[in-house]
């Protein structure tokens, strides 16, 4: 059976963050994609204008029209702007009774733009990250969660995977691409067991959505596989998209990684 799977997140119109992103992780990896939009954004590969967030009503009743109609198998939330629509977001997701839930809590886009408001930090960590299955904090974000200061270290990283498993979700991801060095190193902890996922720092402007893409992918093989095989194989998904990202020339900043790098041969490419 084909697994259906949710983004709930922002719109990206240059295509490499947010639903777009999301969408084409689904689909390369063999979910039926579907979206509910929060924000609307005006951003390209060099960074973000501005946004303007969608009533949380609306962003409700999105969510109970794919519920009314379609099987969901899981749930990937991004950015939610707001502490109203990340409310919203959690009221409907807990009235539908949905388990697979991934949470990238998107604060700070690549660019450095925030995309998070100050009052919906709290809404964030009290209302979203106790509902899900994996969050999956880069550590920036991880600090902001926590009022810390990013961890800068593996042995920071250990410390921060308790307190973020403390706040509430089953898993915690930590991701640690923002490490010194030519690895990165990724922990996932279950609340008894840190597991380390190593991983090659592939050198490359075009890291353009590698957090929307990273817990999309996650969220598309949740239904398939236990979390640990799933995190496996949407960490080495991603590991592949951004060492073919050179193959696509979009924009002149951060460009986006090659969702569809499986898919697509020289021979196809226009």
């Amino acid at each position: 059976m084909i697994a259906n799977v949710l983004s709930i997140a922002g719109s990206d119109p240059s295509g490499g963050a947010g639903i777009q992103a999301d969408l084409k992780a689904f689909s390369a990896l063999g979910a039926y994609g579907m979206a509910v939009i929060t924000a609307l954004t005006a951003q390209n590969t060099q960074g973000v204008r501005s946004f303007q967030t969608v009533d949380p009503g609306f962003v409700a009743e999105q969510i109970d029209a794919i519920f009314a109609d379609v099987r969901v198998d899981a749930v990937k939330i991004g950015m939610v702007a707001t502490a109203e629509i990340a409310a919203a977001i959690a009221q409907r997701l807990r009235h539908h009774g949905m388990r697979n839930v991934v949470l990238d809590p998107v604060m700070v886009a690549k660019s450095g733009h925030h995309l998070l408001r100050e009052d919906a930090v709290a809404a964030l960590r009290e209302v979203l990250v106790p509902m899900a299955r994996v969050i999956t904090p880069n550590l920036p974000e991880a600090g902001v969660l926590l009022g810390v200061s990013a961890p800068a270290t593996l042995a920071d990283m250990r410390r921060a995977v308790h307190e973020l498993h403390r706040l509430g979700p089953e898993w915690v991801l930590l991701k640690g691409g923002h490490l010194a060095g030519t690895s990165s190193t990724d922990l996932l902890f279950d609340g008894e067991t840190i597991t380390e996922l190593p991983g090659r720092r592939i050198e490359t402007r075009n890291t353009h959505g590698t957090g929307c893409t990273l817990s999309a992918a996650i969220a598309a093989l949740l239904p398939r596989f236990a979390m640990a095989e799933a995190v496996h194989r949407a960490k080495a998904y991603l590991t592949e998209a951004i060492a073919a990202s050179d193959r696509l020339t979009v924009g002149s900043g951060h460009g986006p990684v090659h969702h569809f790098h499986a898919l697509w041969t020289e021979d196809t490419a226009p």
